[in-house]
């Protein structure tokens, strides 16, 4: 017995199992044809913000906030009431998604086009960047009932007349916090505004932090509100664990935990693309089958790497924070933090890409010493205890490999090939070699890389100790408040000496908050977070502290290039 949260293929997915009977989508209020097309699908039972949203928003006049993790069912959520409202009669705009990333908004299509299949010719349309604009204008003008969009390329449609928002009557605002934190905000506002015969707005999102709670307060009246689990809660199913190293040896720990699981699938993330490149490049020259993910890809190069890693054709994927936003692919077993997030709701954000559909899943941190503080932050704001794991010697990571590629062997399917007719010369060739030769043999064809890598491996958490020793010692007989610079701190919160100044004309008015500007220009220029010192924020302008030797690289990278249409200006501060 299937419910919606079992079906690997689809975004649809449980959080929590079923503790207690629920109702059933015939108890809900949907139309016949409707629960003819999900039972098609094998849906059976609601997930818990199926049940309590779906009656709500096929009333139709209720505005409507849903605060639940991705992979929960928000799709048919909000999807299943909407395509049940619109007048299907009617060939204009009536229904309008808006959601982050082109990845999400075909997600998004596909459902919908899934669910209306037994039930009525509503029109459904997805427009979104990195796709022809002209193909989009022409069949918004055939007609559609329900749009799908991305915000600039909704704004780009608006601005050509080729989209009227004037019959609008229901929005829905998916990954709210995703936008907001990608600096849609003036676009979102604009739609709003201009959406004047909308008769309810549902927002959905994973986290409530004070900018999707602005645009409520706006935008919306006394709206329905659910919460499914504790906000910013993790998922149940998701083991989080960390790693303590030193800087110089991350990249080392990073390639232990990745040969000490040989059968992860799973997502790298980094701080910078940068990073992401210049680790990518280093696991590639090593064998590894991985790709690099991050906003200096086309989007045909972007389209090539997700097709590959959700062919499994390679293992895993290293990336941005920003270009790994929308992705939704099934069956992640690791979510690696390459170093964490500077916002403790990213954290959130990337460990909700594992563990979903009623899966377990792992969420991985590497860190110094100096960051357990910023774990026990996190801890404490996803409600979920973190496990501190050693470093793999370079014997368990040989052990394991070892098992993984035994059970692999005498799990090798060979039904299908005609190796009897190769087993007299096999029986010939191995006549004189016993069994346990063979199979020496064997391994060392396997595994003669990472016996000879690991041979004299060093004690990475001996090495960690050793340093952390070395800098209590150094450090103690420092006064602090000279200038010193910990590897720990916030370069939002603490200034450096002889720091150069930048002013930069974008400020919290163009949807910026500190952590996600400073993710902005660091990938950017390219810089590393540690030349950074205090980032004072206004509406319309900031001003950035910076090592002299960086400062040059930052304005040459920035100073110039365009954001959202508008020339971005950065010079030194007089």
């Amino acid at each position: 017995m299937y419910s919606v949260a079992t079906l690997p293929h689809y975004r649809i997915a449980t959080l929590y199992p079923y503790l207690c009977k629920m109702s059933t989508f015939e108890s809900l209020g949907l139309a016949e044809g409707l629960l003819k097309s999900i039972a098609d699908l094998g849906f059976t039972d609601p997930t818990p913000i199926q049940e309590k949203s779906i009656p709500v928003l096929l009333q139709g006049t209720k505005d409507f906030v849903g605060l639940a993790q991705t992979g929960t069912g928000k799709t048919a959520a909000f999807g299943l009431p909407l395509l049940q409202l619109v007048d299907k009669n009617e060939k204009h705009p009536q229904a309008l998604v808006v959601c982050p990333t082109r990845e999400l908004c075909m997600q998004i299509t596909n459902d919908l086009m899934n669910f209306k299949k037994k039930f009525a010719a509503v029109l459904v349309t997805a427009v979104y960047g990195g796709a022809s604009i002209t193909a989009q204008i022409r069949d918004l003008k055939r007609g559609t009932q329900i749009v799908v969009a991305t915000p600039g390329r909704l704004i780009d449609l608006i601005e050509r007349k080729a989209i009227q928002l004037d019959k609008i009557q229901y929005i829905v605002l998916d990954e709210a916090d995703e936008m907001l934190n990608m600096g849609f905000r003036d676009d979102i506002e604009f739609i709003l505004q201009n959406t004047p015969a909308r008769e309810s707005t549902w927002l959905f999102s994973a986290t409530m932090p004070q900018e999707v709670k602005q645009v409520s307060k706006r935008y919306m009246k006394d709206p329905f509100e659910l919460t499914i689990g504790k906000v910013n809660a993790t998922n149940v199913n998701i083991d989080h664990q960390y790693y303590q190293t030193t800087h110089n040896y991350r990249y080392e720990t990073l390639k232990r935990i990745i040969d000490f699981n040989p059968g992860i699938y799973g997502i790298v993330f980094t701080r910078t693309k940068a990073d992401a490149q210049e680790i990518t490049e280093a696991l590639i020259r090593e064998g590894y089958d991985i790709e690099a993910l991050h906003g200096d890809l086309t989007q045909q190069q972007r389209d090539k790497v997700m097709s590959r890693f959700r062919e499994k054709s390679i293992q895993l994927l290293i990336a941005t924070d920003v270009a790994a936003r929308g992705i939704d692919v099934q069956g992640i077993t690791h979510v690696i933090n390459y170093e964490l997030p500077d916002d403790p709701e990213v954290y959130t954000h990337r460990s909700g890409r594992t563990g979903r559909a009623g899966r377990s899943g792992i969420c991985l941190s590497i860190i110094t010493p100096r960051e357990v503080y910023r774990i026990r932050q996190i801890e404490k704001m996803v409600n979920n205890r973190f496990h501190k794991l050693d470093i793999p010697s370079g014997t368990d990571v040989c052990r394991k490999q070892f098992f993984h590629f035994i059970d692999k062997m005498l799990q090798a399917d060979i039904s299908h090939g005609e190796y009897e007719a190769y087993l007299p010369v096999l029986k010939e060739k191995f006549a004189h070699i016993d069994k346990e030769e063979i199979m020496q043999r064997v391994a060392a064809l396997e595994f003669d890389r990472f016996l000879q890598y690991y041979a004299n491996a060093v004690d990475l958490n001996k090495q960690v100790a050793e340093r952390s020793r070395t800098q209590v010692s150094e450090r103690g007989g420092r006064t602090e408040g000279r200038g010193q610079r910990s590897e720990g701190r916030s370069s939002s919160q603490a200034s450096i000496g002889n720091a150069k100044k930048l002013f930069v004309n974008l400020g919290t008015k163009d949807g910026f908050y500190k952590a996600s500007f400073l993710q902005f220009i660091l990938d950017m220029s390219d810089l590393k977070k540690d030349v950074l010192g205090k980032i004072d924020m206004k509406e319309m302008n900031s001003w950035i502290e910076i090592e002299p030797s960086a400062a040059n690289k930052m304005i040459k990278a920035i100073d110039g290039k365009k954001f959202k249409g508008r020339k971005i200006r950065m010079n030194e501060a007089n």
